[in-house]
């Protein structure tokens, strides 16, 4: 269970090949689930009233502002725009953990996909600290603070940080993968419904809904770090 299946093998070049691994898998599945949702509340928005009468409406208004809220008290309104891409990749993120439910291996249990998507994080924190501290000159001041031989240090410390924020993610969804197997593999599969499965809703649903909520807030963190001090 713990081993990344081949499912086939696309031969790009004679020394080239592509491999689709249940990983793979894991995230076309979880791609086409948020395409479908998307669909289904764009067609939906269509019927939404000013005072929601639906439970449907309610649902989303109530998680939208949710998150809204949240960013709004990390990153203040002027960075609020942010939201829409912490939005997307939070649902990413809460679907992939919590697929191990329906039996799939959880992308996010392999560093192939979580390492990128913290590397986008670091590179937004660039992108953060040129837009608002390049003119005044911060930006690049910063990597020289406290003293001028720090510059190699404080490189490296912004770029570790997609290595943190990716292994905390893989870890703890790894962790959870190889637990589960050692856990289902020592009940007879007649009692796999029991505590197994008790287990199962722990780590898949409630750890990777954490997991996933605290990628993003410490995403949001380390940008409004770039964020000029006076704010």
């Amino acid at each position: 269970m713990f081993d990344i299946q081949a499912y086939g093998r696309w031969n790009i070049t004679d020394n080239i090949w592509i491999n689709i691994t249940d990983t793979t898998i894991s995230t076309w599945i979880v791609g086409a689930v948020l395409i479908a949702l998307a669909i289904i509340v764009r067609i939906k928005m269509k019927k939404f009233k000013p005072v929601p009468e639906s439970r449907f409406q309610n649902i989303i208004e109530a998680l939208v502002e949710f998150f809204d809220n949240h960013v709004t008290s990390i990153m203040t309104k002027k960075y609020a725009h942010f939201g829409a891409w912490f939005f997307g990749i939070f649902l990413f993120l809460l679907l992939s953990n919590i697929s191990g439910i329906f039996g799939m291996r959880p992308a996010t249990a392999d560093l192939a996909v979580t390492f990128p998507i913290a590397f986008i994080t670091v590179i937004l924190m660039q992108v953060m600290g040129i837009r608002y501290n390049m003119k005044k000159g911060e930006y690049i001041r910063e990597f020289f603070r406290p003293v001028f031989i720090f510059f190699p240090l404080n490189v490296i410390s912004d770029l570790s940080r997609s290595v943190s924020l990716s292994l905390r993610l893989f870890g703890n969804m790894f962790g959870g993968l190889v637990l589960m197997g050692l856990v289902y593999a020592l009940f007879p599969r007649v009692l796999t419904i029991g505590i197994p499965g008790f287990l199962s809703l722990y780590f898949d649903l409630f750890v990777g809904a954490l997991h996933a909520f605290i990628f993003i807030t410490l995403s949001m963190y380390f940008l409004m770090m770039k964020a000029p001090q006076e704010e």
